[in-house]
């Protein structure tokens, strides 16, 4: 099943059968306070260009397509709540939930996650460090993203061990060939790169998060032919993992443009289409 709704997700969380969905990742507005905006252009060389590129050549920019929409709520964890007792309720045994947020809301979020799914439940708080953009003059500059990572049952959540990708060592020479060919397996910090303007990966929508990272929840707590959903769906990167490895997906999200942008983006995987009334 590849399927993406048009809904508010809390008009279909409560119709989907208890105990249906394997994995769920989600990336929710991270309550930032401000007006989040993506551009996606197109740039071509011209003498008269409004860019300056490599060698000092000028480069003319035209806006292909822009997102908007507002990231401020007056009680993030109020919003928050139902939708993850919602996430508790449609998880298998086996499944497992993860939820992505930043610095300004994880630790509330935290306490929540604790209080639906029960302490015994956590697993990991999984840190995505990246090094990209500019740096504050008054702060330590914030350069990741924290991934709460819960189960439904304390023990027999999936987790594939072997189907973890590998990264090298930093030092091989000391581990001797074998190790060094085979890589270490990642800790709770991941390091990866956010997704690059000029990418072919990149969709434009604001908040799209790099498939690698979504690639590896997705092959180590999910099983071929398992359900994953999403229900921040966004530019839709979950689906896109999902479908590359062998799974099934359920994206929502409220937002037209998102929508436009999904289905786009995964045609390969001809997903149906649909949007709750």
């Amino acid at each position: 099943m590849a399927r993406i709704l048009l809904a508010d997700n809390m008009k279909v969380l409560p119709e989907l059968d208890a105990a249906s969905v394997d994995l769920i990742y989600i990336d929710p507005p991270f309550n930032t306070g401000r007006t989040q905006q993506r551009k996606r252009i197109r740039v071509k060389q011209d003498a008269e260009g409004d860019r300056k590129g490599f060698g000092g050549k000028s480069y003319r920019s035209e806006v292909l397509a822009s997102s908007v929409f507002m990231d401020a709520f007056d009680d993030f964890l109020a919003f928050l709540e139902p939708r993850i007792v919602e996430a508790r309720r449609i998880l298998k045994s086996s499944g497992s939930f993860f939820l992505h947020l930043d610095y300004r809301e994880v630790h509330g979020a935290k306490l929540l996650c604790d209080a639906v799914f029960g302490r015994d439940c956590f697993q990991n708080e999984i840190i995505w460090a990246y090094d990209f953009g500019g740096r504050s003059k008054k702060r330590w500059s914030a350069k990741h993203d924290n991934i709460l990572w819960y189960s439904r049952e304390p023990k027999g959540y999936t987790f594939r061990f072997d189907d973890m990708d590998r990264i090298p060592y930093m030092a091989p020479g000391l581990v001797g060939p074998e190790k060094a060919k085979r890589g270490k397996t990642p800790t709770d910090v991941w390091w990866h790169t956010i997704v690059p303007t000029n990418s072919g990966e990149k969709t434009g929508y604001p908040t799209q998060k790099p498939l690698g990272v979504l690639e590896r929840i997705i092959k180590v707590h999910s099983n071929p032919g398992d359900l994953v959903c999403d229900f921040f769906a966004g530019s839709g990167t979950t689906g896109a993992a999902a479908a590359r490895h062998g799974r099934d997906f359920l994206l929502i999200d409220e937002n037209p443009d998102a929508v436009k942008v999904m289905q786009e983006r995964l045609a390969f995987a001809k997903p149906e289409f649909s949007f709750a009334k």
